[in-house]
C-alpha cells in the first residue's frame, strides 16, 4: 500500500485529504507542524508527500527543499496562495505539482495517483525486472539466484542452482543424466555422470514436501529426469521478465 505523509497545519483540511485518499487506497499519515513534518519526510520513507505552504515551525518552501536535495520523492504543494511567484517558487524548488485552496478533494486524489504512476513508470524504466520463475509453491529469482518454497527461502549452491533453473525452464522436457552433466558443467559427459544424482537428490531436499513421491523433480526409469510442469495436468507455470508474463509454450498471456 502506498503510503503518504500530509503536512498541514489547518486540522480539518488535513482530515478532509486524509478521508479522500483512504478511500482510494493510500495510507496516509498527518503533521501539523512544519519542523516535526520536516523531519519525518527525511528519516521515514513515503510515496508522496502533500505540503501546505504556510506552516508554524518550517514552511512548505523549507520542506520541498530539503527533502528535494536528497529524495525524489513526488511533492504536491497545497496553499491559499494563488500568485504566480509563489507557484514559480514551489516548482522551482523542486516540487511536482501546486494545488491552490479551495479545491475539489476528488482533484487532488487525481492528481496523487496521476503523479505516483508517472514516478513509478520512471523508476521502472530505470530498473530492468528480476527473472522470476514461479511454478505452485517454488519460485525461482533468476537474476538474484534466490530460491524459496512456500514462501520460505532456501540456500543453494552454485550448481544445484544451476541445475534446478535448467529444469524449471525445461518443464515436461526429459533429459538424460548426460545431457545434463554437459549443460550444467559445460564439458563433455565423459566424466562422473552420477554427480548429476547426487545434486538431484540435495535439491529434492530442499524442494520437495517428500522425496519418495517428489511433485517437482520426476525420474524417468532408465532415462534421466524431468521437471513436472503440474501435478493434475492443468497448467500453472509462468516465467515473469519484466512486465510480461510467458507461458512455457511461447504464447503471451498478458501484463502482470
Amino acid at each position: 500500500m502506498s503510503k503518504i505523509l500530509i503536512v498541514e497545519d489547518e486540522e480539518s483540511i488535513a482530515e478532509l485529504e486524509k478521508d479522500y485518499l483512504e478511500l482510494s487506497g493510500f495510507e496516509v499519515e498527518i503533521e501539523n507542524n512544519g519542523t516535526d513534518g520536516l523531519e519525518r519526510a527525511l528519516k521515514e520513507e513515503y510515496d508522496l508527500l502533500i505540503l501546505d505552504l504556510m506552516l508554524p515551525g518550517t514552511d512548505g518552501f523549507e520542506i520541498c527543499r530539503r527533502v528535494r536535495e536528497i529524495k525524489n520523492t513526488p511533492i504536491i504543494m497545497v496553499s491559499a496562495k494563488k500568485e504566480d511567484i509563489d507557484k514559480i517558487r514551489g516548482l522551482g524548488l523542486g516540487a511536482d505539482d501546486y494545488i491552490t485552496k479551495p479545491f475539489s478533494p476528488s482533484e487532488m486524489v487525481a492528481r496523487v495517483k496521476a503523479h505516483m504512476a508517472r514516478y513509478e513508470r520512471l523508476v521502472g524504466s530505470g530498473q530492468p525486472s528480476n527473472e522470476i520463475i514461479e511454478i505452485r509453491g517454488l519460485k525461482i529469482d533468476k537474476t538474484a539466484r534466490r530460491v524459496w518454497v512456500n514462501g520460505e527461502e532456501k540456500t543453494f549452491t552454485t550448481k544445484e542452482f544451476d541445475l534446478l533453473s535448467f529444469l524449471a525452464q525445461n518443464p515436461n522436457h526429459v533429459f538424460t543424466k548426460e545431457e545434463l552433466f554437459s549443460k550444467i558443467w559445460d564439458m563433455e559427459s565423459i566424466g562422473d555422470i552420477a554427480t548429476v544424482t547426487v545434486h538431484i537428490k540435495k535439491i529434492r531436499e530442499k524442494i520437495e514436501f517428500n522425496t519418495a513421491k517428489p511433485q517437482y523433480i520426476e525420474t524417468i526409469w532408465g532415462v534421466g529426469y524431468r521437471f513436472k510442469l503440474t501435478e493434475s495436468g492443468s497448467s500453472i507455470f509462468q516465467a515473469r521478465k519484466g512486465n510480461n508474463r510467458v507461458g512455457k509454450f511461447g504464447t503471451s498471456i498478458g501484463k502482470l
